[in-house]
């Protein structure tokens, strides 16, 4: 017989504010509740209902402006069970994407917050290593479910577990939280990229310890550098300039603020046996050195900044700073170059991160045209859903 009887505390909306859960949405803002139960504390594992009563899904409770992210619609006990049963439906996919067990490639991500239906969790894959961060107070309480749920379904495929959320992570006890190993222990720091090998700092490195959400849009670049002078701008461990190197780019020059991403950027070069002589870097900021740029000094420019925008409030900012740095490229730029150009920024949509490059090439005086559109590979699934998920947006252009 099927329960049909909360198992968690019940929030209650008010009245016309469950439209947006009722479209799938796993967002609840607090502004949309009418009732909380007592003694809820960040983390909690909850159902939300209408004003009816009606149970419309099942999440973890969070004291912030997002005050409930939902892993379920309906009723649902969020025992050994369920996350099983969400690991193993992650993996599967990324099976059916050819990811798994790839010679090629030995990097992907295997979980992808609110993309895998489990908002609030990330969890990378570097060779037989997986690095968790939780997002959320309610994920990182349930890190010992999490743990042994990847252990279940991926068995001798994994032999290391890192979990790297201490620094991140607010609202609930730091005694709870952890940047270090919890299983296992992992000794190879080099990963394959569509054939390229790349250094990798899961313990100290950016994200988990490399961007693979560039997989796709680095192989595209490779494509296209053969002969061309390239710029790497915000350059981080170098998986650009790889990339264009491997392509048989002519030269390429990476830019970065942190001495520490240039030191590894040049061992990615040494790494994969480029000869050093085509690659120059610079510790530099990114936006400076754009300002320095000779008129047609490179053909081919990447512009991979951190996320400007953080959230709404700093939004016009943001914008003022994609517009700065396009317009430096689209004006120094090579004629027939391509430019490579990014927005990592959740709060920016892809119509307005076009529209501010766009007011960069017109002020920029060059004739420019979209040759792609790019975003994050098949193993960052988009929850269609949830559009926000949609975080990464690029742009190759022409400029002519």
């Amino acid at each position: 017989m099927q329960e049909n009887k909360p198992h968690y505390p019940v929030i209650i909306l008010q009245k016309g504010k469950d439209e947006a859960i009722k479209r799938f949405h796993p967002w609840i803002f607090s502004g949309a509740i009418k009732l909380l139960p007592a003694n809820l504390e960040a983390g909690h594992m909850v159902h939300v209902s209408d004003n009816q009563g009606n149970i419309l899904g099942t999440g973890f409770y969070e004291k912030d402006t997002i005050a409930v992210k939902l892993v379920s619609f309906g009723l649902c006990r969020l025992d050994a069970d369920f996350w099983k049963n969400k690991i193993s439906e992650a993996f599967n996919l990324r099976i059916k994407l050819g990811l798994v067990g790839n010679k090629q490639t030995s990097a992907y991500r295997l979980v992808h917050s609110e993309g895998d239906n489990l908002a609030g969790l990330i969890i990378d894959i570097y060779n037989k290593t997986a690095v968790i961060q939780t997002q959320s107070s309610g994920m990182t309480l349930q890190i010992e479910a999490i743990n042994s749920a990847i252990l279940t379904v991926m068995k001798d495929k994994i032999e290391a577990i890192y979990w790297k959320s201490a620094k991140i992570q607010s609202g609930v006890n730091k005694d709870l939280t952890c940047d270090g190993f919890i299983y296992g222990q992992a000794n190879d720091q080099v990963i394959l990229e569509n054939g390229m090998k790349y250094y990798i700092d899961i313990e100290k490195g950016q994200k988990t310890g490399f961007f693979i959400d560039q997989r796709e849009n680095r192989n595209l670049l490779k494509s296209l550098s053969e002969g061309k002078r390239v710029l790497n701008t915000f350059s981080y461990s170098g998986g650009f300039s790889v990339a264009a190197l491997q392509g048989k780019a002519t030269s390429v020059v990476s830019v970065d603020s942190s001495q520490t991403a240039i030191d590894l950027c040049n061992q990615n070069i040494t790494l994969n046996g480029i000869d050093e002589h085509q690659h120059t870097s610079v510790t530099m900021d990114a936006k400076r050195y754009l300002t320095e740029l000779k008129p047609g000094g490179f053909d081919l420019i990447v512009l991979d900044p951190p996320a400007f925008v953080k959230n709404h409030q700093n939004r016009h900012k943001g914008l003022l700073a994609y517009k700065f740095i396009n317009y430096e490229a689209i004006k120094n730029i090579s004629p027939g170059g391509f430019l490579f150009t990014f927005s990592c920024s959740q709060a920016i949509d892809p119509q307005s991160f076009q529209s501010v490059v766009m007011a960069a090439a017109i002020e920029a005086g060059r004739n420019v045209r979209i040759v792609y559109h790019l975003s994050q590979p098949a193993d960052h699934p988009v929850n269609i859903f949830h559009p926000e998920g949609n975080y990464l947006k690029g742009l190759v252009l022409e400029v002519i």
